[in-house]
């Protein structure tokens, strides 16, 4: 079976993210439209669907990394601040938006709450393995030398 290791990110993620659009629970809050994802950003994302590529782009992440918290993933969703003529300095990413995005993922039944943070559920693992399966025939179809792997 193919897992989401065997899938480049490039590849899972705008199709997890195409998935995850369908589904009821997973909608942009209102205030979305003009969020940054953090304080490291000068403007909001210009992608219309951004929310459902970062919903996406954390079930993948906690699949990963699981059980993980919103503070590692805000870690991992941050970024360097530009602080004009100063040096750099790290930030964390928006944690409104990790809690959002995780709150619907878990209404949905792809993530559960553990001890140490939130885990991808039995059914979150096989969406997310049915659509790395997914990718992975029609690559093999385009493909045919991509059999053996």
């Amino acid at each position: 079976m193919t897992t989401v290791y065997d899938i480049p990110a490039e590849m899972l993620i705008p199709q997890v993210a195409r998935e995850l659009k369908e589904l009821p629970a997973i909608r942009p809050p209102e205030w979305a439209a003009f969020a940054k994802t953090g304080i490291h950003k000068e403007m909001p994302p210009e992608d219309p669907d951004w929310w459902y590529v970062r919903a996406a782009s954390i079930l993948r992440r906690i699949y990963i990394d699981g059980p993980v918290g919103v503070e590692r993933l805000r870690t991992a969703y941050g970024g360097n601040r530009d602080r004009g003529s100063n040096p750099n300095q790290f930030r964390k990413g928006s944690g409104s938006i990790l809690r959002k995005a995780l709150q619907q993922l878990e209404a949905e039944g792809f993530v559960e709450k553990v001890k140490g943070g939130r885990q991808v559920s039995a059914k979150g693992q096989s969406f997310i393995d049915g659509v790395a399966h997914s990718l992975r025939e029609a690559a093999t179809k385009a493909t045919p030398a991509l059999a053996q792997y």
